[in-house]
């Protein structure tokens, strides 16, 4: 299939193909995706067109989407997951930052092998939004996913100048674990200038905090929870969410209950504390990225990530590009994936016209993962022949 030169804004434009893909993870970052992709489409078409912009849903990897879109990557030392000391990034532009929770509080954090699902906080987290507030931002996009912890944000509302006592009047131990313990909230110590900001909670799940699709029962496996872990979690974000709405009024409380409260072993319901808005991930990325004018460029469009799955439809960035495409109109979208296990008419209903799995070109899928980046400029170079040729 071939696309033909399109009328946008009543004038002829060329081919132009906007590459708006997340990353394949654990093989190619968003921005190396959008570099084979080029790659192959160029050594079909050498003269073609190209516009890369890198997505990503909030979650590991939205502050190098942003620095790729041309913001401005920022490096303060914060505490890691464990309390050990980590350089994390976040990135500026203008009056904009974007702060991604896993650069400091993610699985990414912690040695291969090694959880601490109890005990591990997201100080850090709090750390690098006041990193955010010092640089003297308006917008604060705050990207959760991926995360180490399920302590309800109080990592980071602790960084930010909120306490939260035992009986004895002595500081909690850090993580999801010691929150049983919460005796007393106070957050009448958190940071002023946090009124001032526009402070978006940006995640792919609306999560309550606790319950059977809270965030222990369902991320807490992930971050090594076993099931008397997921039991005890459950119970002390419950408890803390209890205290701490009697401190802050039953409106606190209700948040617990709130969509994307969950996220990011619940630092969603600490963000909303600060007085954030939750939005879907990707939605607020596609707007702070600049899609919608790259998106007026484009002919065809092809994004993409590492599974296109169930999932996918859930808020995830294939699904995000492709709503927002649609909407537009006249926009033909394809995708990329290492492995596609949704149905043709699944696709279709999202708006992806058709997607190309590395395992239709390599089987073998070990040899996907380890040869990703050369297998995926061979995908790229039979887009170019089937749809630009």
């Amino acid at each position: 299939m071939q696309v033909a030169d399109t009328a946008v804004n009543g004038t002829r434009d060329t081919q132009r193909v906007l590459i708006a893909a997340d990353k394949f993870k654990g093989s190619l970052t968003a921005v190396e995706v959008a570099q084979r992709v080029t790659a192959g489409l160029r050594r079909v078409v050498p003269a073609l067109e190209i516009e890369a912009l890198p997505v990503a849903d909030g979650g590991d990897g939205t502050v190098a989407a942003a620095v790729a879109a041309g913001f401005e990557r920022r490096e303060v030392p914060v505490a890691g997951p464990l309390g050990d000391e980590v350089t994390a990034a976040f990135a500026v532009r203008g009056t904009t930052a974007v702060v991604e929770m896993a650069e400091a509080s993610g699985l990414q954090r912690l040695r291969k092998g090694v959880f601490a699902p109890l005990t591990a906080s997201t100080y850090g987290s709090g750390e690098l939004l006041r990193a955010a507030l010092d640089a003297g931002v308006r917008t604060i996009v705050f990207g959760v996913g991926g995360s180490a912890t399920t302590d309800g944000g109080a990592g980071m509302l602790t960084a930010l100048g909120a306490r939260f006592l035992d009986g004895e009047g002595e500081p909690v131990v850090p993580g999801g674990g010691g929150l049983i313990d919460v005796a007393t909230a106070d957050l009448s110590g958190l940071d002023p200038r946090l009124a001032d900001v526009d402070l978006i909670l940006a995640s792919d799940v609306d999560n309550p905090l606790t319950g059977p699709k809270g965030a222990p029962a369902v991320y807490g496996p992930q971050k090594g929870a076993s099931p008397d872990d997921v039991e005890a979690l459950d119970a002390a974000l419950a408890h803390f969410a209890k205290v701490v709405g009697a401190a802050a009024g039953p409106r606190a409380e209700g948040y617990a209950a709130a969509p994307g409260a969950g996220a990011a072993g619940g630092i969603g319901y600490g963000a909303l504390l600060l007085g954030a808005r939750f939005r879907p991930g990707i939605e607020v990325m596609l707007d702070v990225l600049g899609f919608a004018p790259a998106l007026e460029r484009a002919t065809l469009v092809i994004t993409g990530e590492g599974s296109l799955d169930e999932q996918t439809l859930h808020g995830k960035a294939p699904a995000g590009v492709a709503a927002a495409a649609r909407a537009r109109g006249g926009r033909e979208v394809v995708a990329v994936c290492g492995r596609v296990t949704l149905t043709a008419e699944a696709l279709n209903r999202a708006g992806i016209t058709r997607a190309y799995a590395l395992t239709e070109t390599e089987p073998d899928v070990a040899r996907c993962i380890a040869e990703a980046g050369p297998i995926l400029e061979r995908v790229a170079e039979r887009i170019a022949g089937e749809w630009l040729g």
